[in-house]
């Protein structure tokens, strides 16, 4: 096979792609579009890029309507041949302080000086509020002197911002908006509000974006893109001074078409135009309106800076949100020291100690002295725990494993539900309500699923406790001897259990009670059935040590249907978890990243109702749920 023709070929397309400059063809782009009185279609047109002292030969420029040519002539935008208008929004939030505000005001006074003299520049500044500084002017220097007298603010109420600068840029002439932004928007006002403003005023919104986060770049880019504007991204201040400056640069390199449409043509063509710059092609087309686009009225500039947002809130969002984040430390801080120094021993062993056997000490009286924060705070919850409350939340605690009394877990509990609700209230009023609700039934939760595991563990130990306790009868040991040795070498919860039906019988209780004690607490019928068949040897006679080893057999044969049941039902289990935590969970999530998707629900009479109506819904299914997957071993 011949490859010569082919080599030639690769070579010759190789110079060719060598010899073509760096702005080698494009884009262009047409910036405004409009129809004067007398029928003229002017049209200005920009080649973004082009290098310092390239221009584009207007001798070039052809013009297409619905894809036929027309005559057209082109020249560059001098003297104020078509109204031309460009407002710098500046954002002087807080978060611009040091050297980004610095380069902010320098980049503005370089696009500025810049910028050709006929184009009629404004200043917006937003922080927590938002200033019209100076109208659209061609006096760029008494707008040069609002840039240095910027100063900061607070927070960043960009929406409003945009809204303003689209206003500020009039209804005539082409204009453009210049937004300069650090931040994401921390006002109220929703984001379509901005979008549908930028997409009315058939403004060229663009947007610099200087070291913003992924998530507050993508909300420019969606106010932008609805204008048909970009977002630019400036990574470091130094940046914006030559960015700005390519942007006032293009202005002068702008090129004005005039062309009159054929007979016949529609009030919406298609519009294409095509030049060359320095040997290289550019292109650009859109579909435009010829008609109703010169009714704009000209704006006429007043005195003096013009307030646009309404007023400003006393805090603003970020320092909500700062004093929120400290009184939920503080009162955290506040638990803690309250629990702080208490003796690190289960809830049972505090309440026995009273009657333990440690000598004249043990009874010696108790010195007074003043009583420290945390225990004022504990008589206090005191007085609140009393009765059946106090004996079945004591109860709770102590199978939960939970080493604090009922008046202790009521007061971190109160603590719990205020850190919850303050950090909820920054959020919002669904954080709020949120906030409220997790911190009241979470710690519930907790004890309950603290209390169910070691319950679980406890009956799983079971089984290898009465053998041992069998073992230590065969070796002629009395019964409280034997639950000694478990005391010795069993583990928690088992371990535990043991020592406490241990203490109570060396009080004068029986061991049978003191066993039925456990079965109580830890609510545990294999337990219980131990306990009775305990009780009947001691009342018609018989060998305990093999006893204990029949029940021990069938207690181990029971956890392993337990665990097999179990594990049958896990899909189950887990289908109802998750259809019972996701509309929660997702209805927390937009609470956090967009309050204003669950605004209807708690706005409207027709969102309370549905509101009410998917919780009952959502607590029904989980109930039911909750049912068809428990199978009772």
């Amino acid at each position: 096979m011949n490859l010569r023709p082919l080599l030639a070929a690769g070579a010759a397309l190789g110079l060719l792609l060598t010899a073509a400059p760096a702005y080698a063809a494009g884009d262009a782009e047409i910036d405004h579009v409009e129809t004067t009185k007398d029928g003229t279609v002017r049209m200005l047109v920009s080649v973004p890029g082009l290098p310092a002292g390239v221009a584009a030969d207007l001798d070039s420029v052809a013009v297409t309507v619905d894809g036929k040519p027309v005559e057209s002539n082109a020249k560059s935008v001098q003297g104020g041949t078509i109204d031309r208008t460009t407002i710098l929004a500046i954002d002087a939030s807080g978060s611009m302080r040091g050297d980004r505000f610095t380069a902010a005001k320098a980049a503005a006074q370089t696009y500025l000086e810049s910028a050709p003299t006929d184009v009629s520049i404004g200043l917006v500044a937003f922080s927590e509020k938002v200033e019209v500084l100076a109208e659209p002017t061609t006096d760029h220097g008494a707008v040069s002197a609002m840039v240095d007298e910027l100063k900061l603010g607070g927070g960043t109420i960009l929406y409003d911002g945009v809204i303003a600068a689209v206003q500020a840029s009039g209804t005539k002439g082409a204009r453009r908006v210049l937004v300069l932004s650090d931040g994401a928007d921390t006002s109220d006002t929703p984001i379509e509000d901005a979008v549908a403003a930028a997409k009315a005023s058939g403004v060229q919104f663009d947007a610099v974006a200087l070291e913003q986060s992924a998530s507050a770049r993508k909300r420019l880019d969606q106010i932008t893109g609805a204008a048909g504007g970009t977002v630019i991204p400036a990574g470091e201040p130094d940046a914006l001074t030559a960015l700005f400056k390519t942007q006032a640069d293009e202005l002068s390199k702008q090129v004005l078409v005039q062309f009159t449409p054929p007979k016949g043509t529609g009030s919406e063509v298609s519009l294409a135009v095509s030049l060359t710059a320095d040997g290289a092609g550019y292109t650009d087309s859109a579909l435009a309106r010829l008609a109703d686009l010169d009714k704009g009225a000209a704006t006429t500039p007043d005195n003096g800076p013009r307030q646009v947002a309404a007023p400003a809130p006393l805090v603003d969002r970020r320092g909500l949100l700062v004093g929120g984040g400290a009184l939920a430390v503080g009162l955290a801080g506040v638990l803690v020291l309250l629990l702080l120094g208490r003796k690190k021993e289960s809830l049972a062993e505090r309440q026995l100690a009273h009657y333990s056997t440690n000598g004249p000490a043990a009874m010696a009286p108790v010195p007074t002295a003043s009583p420290s924060v945390r225990q004022s705070a504990v008589a206090l919850a005191e007085t609140l725990v009393k009765g059946d409350f106090e004996s079945r939340l004591s109860k709770r605690l102590i199978a939960g494993g939970v080493s604090l009394t009922a008046a202790e877990w009521l007061l971190t509990h109160a603590g719990i539900v205020i850190v919850a609700t303050m950090v909820g209230f920054v959020v919002g009023p669904v954080g709020l309500v949120l906030g409220f609700a997790l911190g009241a039934v979470v710690p519930w939760l907790y004890l309950g699923i603290k209390g169910s595991r070691r319950v679980r563990s406890f009956n799983g130990q079971l089984a290898e406790t009465l053998q041992l306790i069998s073992g230590g009868l065969s070796a002629g040991l009395s019964l409280p001897q034997a639950v000694d040795t478990v005391v010795r070498e069993g583990a928690d919860p088992m371990a535990g259990e043991m020592r406490r039906a241990l203490i109570e019988q060396r009080l004068g209780v029986d061991v049978e009670d003191a066993l039925q004690g456990i079965a109580d607490r830890m609510d545990s019928d294999d337990f219980a059935w131990v306990v009775i068949a305990i009780r009947i040897q001691r009342e018609v006679g018989g060998n305990l040590a093999e006893l204990l080893l029949t029940v021990a057999a069938t207690l181990r044969e029971r956890e392993y249907l337990r665990r097999q049941v179990k594990v049958l039902s896990a899909e189950g289990r887990f289908s109802a978890y998750i259809l019972g935590g996701l509309p929660p969970m997702f209805a927390a999530y937009l609470a956090l990243v967009r309050p204003e998707y669950l605004q209807p629900l708690h706005t409207t009479p027709i969102g309370w109702a549905m509101t009410v109506t998917a919780t009952v819904m959502i607590l029904a299914g989980g109930f039911w749920l909750s049912r068809v997957v428990k199978v009772e071993v």
